[in-house]
């Protein structure tokens, strides 16, 4: 690095440590910043960093190398990275990347972790596991911020954008439009608007009769385990511990959801007060809503809600003139790492580590955020705790089942005519769905996400409903048109390249998991391929640390048990099948030596002839 750029270097990190502070936990959030500056972390803002936040350069590189959308060396000026979830791939992504990359100057295709960088350093193209954005795909993020709705026209658009070196300020507006696409209103979407009234309902009954009407109410958490929100609540309430913090999941990197997206944009404010009805309820006096980092274009949204809230009194020091009632809430961005998605690990991400999830017990609500008492929830489940303050327990109880208090909000995409957000009553069956989207000769269904179940139509009457099809919200839709060994290796990669890395069964079982999909695909498999894809995603599912492992082999024991045709009919014979080809691998000794004979042909175990 030359003398000029490491003193800029250095005078961004110090402005950056100026205005965001010095506390070591905010690591991540300072790395950002480099990054989007400078398109990657030089030498000298680890250095500077490192030395202002008293953690080691090992820390900081370990950080680095752990987040996807950190890099140590530069990327372009231009970072374009496509999603390359199955449902941009269904819509065309795949084709549009190489018209992209054709136009830019660029050869051969990204893999996930490996960008293509134009020499210049003028744009690097690569990939992100999803955007969110999967009901206006195909989408791209282009130095963090999304592109939607891709086509021939816009990529030789976003070729000229960049070779013509026009800063992002002044790309069409419309290439960053983002639709709601809201389809079906329930219980929690048919009206965005508050006023603080959960919150005055609070100042006025007290804490303990807001936790009563959580209580009665039933709301069990939205993420997809379904722990009952109130009790949860109520063990951080109890546990000792010097502080108490609220943290608000929007990490939604499951591939398929989007419906947080949604939430964030139109319903911000009922989530906030999620929060800070939540607070009052703990004591807490701080929050964090860890925000997914493909919806940074979010961010100024945000803000804005906080500081308009904060000014009306519904945030800050005596909200509501209420003594005591005291909390804020500090945005924190992600940084690409699917992990983060489970509670523990974002925990470790707030705390500006690399996250990896704990060890566990003790659980978030005894020892979480700086080892104190956390409750952790999602969006959806703020939202709906907003809602059951103001209006009562007995409000959700209204609709939904027995064991399934009040809606679910789902994101739909994949092969339907409407994808969008649809809000439904729990109990409703997945037929309904179908049908309400405009899903027609549908061959499969994957709820809840990559991690989550593959459904076929035998199961299309079950209900949605934590005791029979609980989900996180994902509902990705494949027709008769889809080869749903696609699906499979696109979940296969995405897992393999998302585990952190810690324990054996999810790092190494994955990445096993994913060569033998590839290898039944290329049509070189056996049934002992198959046998050996159960047996390690059984091995998965009982011995991986934490819920990644355990859920990352659901699509294919799914598939091999619905679908065992996609698997059959490439199977090249029964016995085992070496994935390395030993008789290719000779050729270059056969060209050597000028022989071709049968005798230096390797088949089916023979030996090479001197």
């Amino acid at each position: 690095m030359n003398e000029s750029l490491a003193v800029t270097v250095e005078g961004f990190v110090a402005e950056s440590l100026a205005t965001h502070g010095r506390d070591p936990r905010h690591l991540l959030q300072h790395l950002i910043r480099v990054q989007q500056r400078f398109s990657c972390v030089p030498d000298a803002a680890v250095e500077a960093l490192s030395a202002a936040l008293d953690v080691t350069r090992t820390q900081v590189r370990a950080a680095i190398a752990f987040y996807a959308f950190l890099h140590d060396r530069p990327r372009g000026a231009f970072e374009i990275r496509f999603s390359d979830n199955i449902t941009d791939r269904m819509l065309g992504s795949r084709r549009l990347i190489r018209l992209l990359i054709e136009r830019l100057g660029l050869t051969g295709l990204p893999a996930w972790g490996c960008d293509l960088v134009r020499v210049d350093g003028r744009v690097s193209v690569g990939l992100a596991s999803c955007t969110g954005m999967c009901d206006q795909g195909p989408a791209l993020l282009v130095n963090g911020q999304a592109v939607t709705n891709l086509d021939a026209q816009r990529m030789d658009r976003i070729a000229d954008l960049v070779q013509e070196g026009i800063p992002l300020e002044r790309w069409p507006g419309e290439f960053f439009r983002v639709e709601n696409n809201i389809r079906r209103r329930g219980l929690l979407l048919g009206n965005p608007a508050t006023d603080g009234a959960a919150l005055r309902r609070l100042v006025d009954e007290g804490a303990d009769a807001a936790l009563a009407e959580v209580e009665r109410s039933g709301l069990r958490g939205r993420g997809g385990a379904g722990f009952t929100t109130a009790l949860k609540w109520r063990f951080c309430r109890e546990a000792p511990g010097t502080d108490r913090y609220v943290v608000c999941n929007a990490d939604e990197g499951e591939p398929g959801t989007f419906k947080d997206r949604v939430l964030l944009t139109d319903y911000a404010d009922l989530v906030i007060e999620g929060m800070t009805v939540c607070a009052g309820v703990l004591g807490a006096r701080r929050g964090f809503l860890y925000l997914r980092g493909e919806y940074l274009y979010l961010l100024p949204h945000l803000e804005s809600v906080l500081q308009r809230r904060r000014a009306e009194g519904l945030l800050g020091t005596r909200i509501l003139g209420a003594d005591g009632l005291d909390f804020d809430i500090e945005i924190h961005l992600g940084a690409g790492a699917y992990i983060c998605g489970e509670e523990s690990a974002l925990i470790e991400s707030l705390e500006g580590k690399r996250g990896v999830t704990r060890k566990r017990p003790p659980f978030p609500v005894t020892s979480g955020f700086d080892d104190q008492p956390t409750v952790v929830n999602n969006v959806e489940t703020f939202l709906a705790a907003a809602r059951v303050v103001q209006w009562g327990g007995y409000w959700l109880r209204g609709e939904g089942t027995d064991q399934s208090a009040g809606s679910k909000i789902l994101s739909v995409s994949g092969d339907c005519a409407r994808p969008g957000i649809y809000e439904y009553p729990f109990g409703t069956p997945v037929h309904q769905v179908l049908s309400d989207c405009g899903a027609e000769n549908t061959q499969a269904v994957q709820i809840s996400g990559a991690a989550g179940a593959t459904l076929s139509p035998a199961d299309f009457d079950r209900i949605i409903a934590f005791e029979d099809l609980p989900t996180a919200g994902s509902f990705m839709i494949f027709d008769h048109r889809r080869d749903l060994l696609d699906m499979v290796r696109n979940f296969a990669a995405f897992f393999a390249h998302e585990s952190c890395g810690f324990c054996t069964p999810c790092r190494v079982g994955g990445a096993l998991l994913r060569n033998l999909v590839e290898k039944v695909a290329a049509g070189q498999g056996s049934e002992y391929d198959l046998s050996e894809m159960r047996h390690i995603g059984a091995v998965m599912r009982q011995a991986s640390y934490c819920g990644l492992g355990h859920t990352a082999p659901n699509h294919v024991l799914n598939t091999l048990d619905k679908f065992p045709q996609i698997y059959r009919r490439r199977l090249a014979r029964e016995a085992h099948t070496p994935s390395f080809d030993l008789d290719a691998a000779l050729s270059e000794a056969r060209a050597l030596t000028g022989r071709d004979d049968v005798g230096a042909h390797v088949r089916d175990g023979s030996e090479v002839s001197s």
